[in-house]
């Protein structure tokens, strides 16, 4: 259970500012990680090398580097491990991608996104505040990505 509190650590200090801090925290995970067995996960968090990955993602990502984010992103999604992890796990990580996507500008990369995480766990998409808030944006634009006006509609947020 170490580890994810370090997860946690590293994405508090990346939403106050503090890089340096984020990635000191990130590499102590990171060390944890490598001397993880497979089996050694007797809290059900998950933690291992991927969700160190992802959170290295939304830490690079939260400091405001989205296109690093982003790179580091497309590379994690095509491992093994991140089809292994749990469906809310990456439908709520894709959430943020989608929020990553949005802070470059790129609307039909957070709606691929957001429709991802839809297609892999729908209480992520539709019941979190974050995810609201992103589908709201994307939504506004003209004209809306096909899958987020759907997505609108399912969540109340276009008539």
């Amino acid at each position: 259970m170490g580890g994810t509190l370090l997860l946690q650590a590293t994405l508090a200090a990346a939403s106050c500012g503090d890089a340096r801090r984020a990635d000191e925290l990130t590499d102590w995970a990171a060390g944890v990680a490598t001397n993880l067995r497979g089996y050694d996960d007797t809290h059900r968090t998950s933690f291992g090398p991927i969700v160190v990955d992802l959170a290295r993602v939304l830490s690079v990502a939260q400091r405001g580097d989205a296109d690093e984010a982003l790179q580091r992103h497309v590379a994690v999604i095509r491992r093994e491990a991140w089809r292994r992890l749990p469906a809310e796990y990456r439908g709520a990580y894709l959430v943020d991608v989608a929020r990553a996507y949005l802070q470059m500008g790129d609307l039909r990369g957070a709606a691929r996104a957001l429709v991802d995480a839809d297609s892999v766990a729908p209480a992520e998409v539709r019941c979190r505040p974050l995810a609201r808030t992103v589908i709201a944006e994307i939504a506004h634009a003209n004209p809306a990505p096909a899958g987020v006006a759907r997505l609108a509609t399912l969540v109340g947020l276009a008539r």
